[in-house]
């Protein structure tokens, strides 16, 4: 065990423990952390008249105006949640019927070249660059940077590094650069950071129950957007990682991090990347009863480091959490708005 002071008075143990409880560490990733996852098709009907689009099976009701960017989700009765969790402690359990209104979602994540804009025209600095740092997954970083900033490893997942000079602008350590990754999702961006964005936007985050509702893409009790099977005709569907977690990324999918935001399309709502790629905040409390500075909201949809041996939270109903002031290299956004 080793000692450091971060952060004024804050005293960091460093206990190392890998644990075996499916947990990737995502949801360790905070500010005050101990330092040291017959084929359903997606587009059946469409399949039948490319000319269709999902709005026009509502073509016998009234309908909101279209918005560029983003899909138009139906309202009504909804089940969230499941009835088969695969982790009791996110409390995935019971199933339950919500009723929704109709509402807007973004068909992509929150990319680059988007909140580059909305930085130049309000100037605005993310709480990772206030801070002063955010983590890094351990395959960002050379060996030597490893070995000299091994003290900085998160205790309970220690592929995790909270690394100094890292944001928004430079995701991929303090050398990078967003060259190449401007339609790649925005990431190190905190729940505020996300709040603060789609308020200038003139949108807000999505509930958990939206979210959810959106990733089902109108089926019930699907595993992912599609359906229920992985990888429908042997194709990849996700940006998730295949091999051994978290040192052997094979990368078959084409990508070892994050993927462009619209690559791929994976529900009749003509959303892309809802499961995969990387973590989406919503507007939910972890626990409606907490009042601290900080308190955890509720993230969904898996990213790039999930893997079904060891985090599998690339599942429309699963969920995890990170505190307000939390960023990682595998956490973005995307945006809701009222119908």
């Amino acid at each position: 065990m080793k000692t450091l002071t971060l952060h004024g008075n804050w005293i960091i143990l460093i206990i190392f423990v890998y644990g075996t409880n499916g947990d990737c560490g995502c949801n360790k990733l905070e500010r005050d952390a101990t330092v040291v996852e017959e084929p359903d098709q997606v587009c059946q009907r469409q399949a039948r008249n490319t000319n269709k689009h999902y709005r026009d099976y509502y073509a016998d009701v009234e309908v909101e105006p279209e918005i560029e960017g983003m899909s138009l989700i139906p309202g009504g009765s909804v089940h969230i949640g499941t009835d088969i969790p695969h982790f009791q402690a996110d409390r995935e359990s019971p199933e339950r019927l919500v009723k929704l209104k109709d509402f807007y979602l973004d068909k992509h994540e929150v990319s680059n070249a988007k909140f580059e804009e909305f930085v130049s025209a309000t100037k605005y600095t993310t709480e990772a660059e206030r801070f002063g740092d955010s983590f890094l997954f351990k395959t960002l970083l050379s060996a030597a940077e490893q070995k000299r900033l091994e003290d900085y490893r998160v205790a309970s997942a220690p592929w995790w590094y909270k690394v100094s000079g890292v944001g928004w602008r430079n995701p991929n350590g303090v050398d990078s650069s967003l060259n190449g990754l401007e339609q790649h999702p925005v990431v190190h961006v905190s729940w505020r950071d996300a709040v603060a964005y789609c308020t200038w936007a003139g949108k807000r985050l999505p509930s958990e129950a939206e979210w959810e509702a959106a990733c089902r893409g109108g089926k019930q009790r699907k595993l992912f957007p599609w359906g229920n099977k992985l990888m429908p005709k042997d194709q990849h569907w996700l940006n998730i990682w295949q091999g051994d977690f978290p040192d052997g990324n094979t990368a078959d999918d084409g990508y070892e991090g994050t993927c462009p935001v619209d690559r791929y399309r994976q529900n009749v709502y003509d959303l892309y990347n809802m499961v995969g790629n990387v973590w989406e905040w919503t507007a939910d409390l972890w626990d409606t009863s907490d009042v601290s500075e900080s308190p955890n909201r509720v993230k969904k949809g898996g990213s790039y480091l999930c893997h079904k041996s060891y985090c599998f939270r690339y599942r429309c109903a699963a969920r995890s959490q990170n505190t307000e002031d939390s960023s990682a290299g595998n956490l973005g956004f995307r945006c809701a708005k009222d119908a």
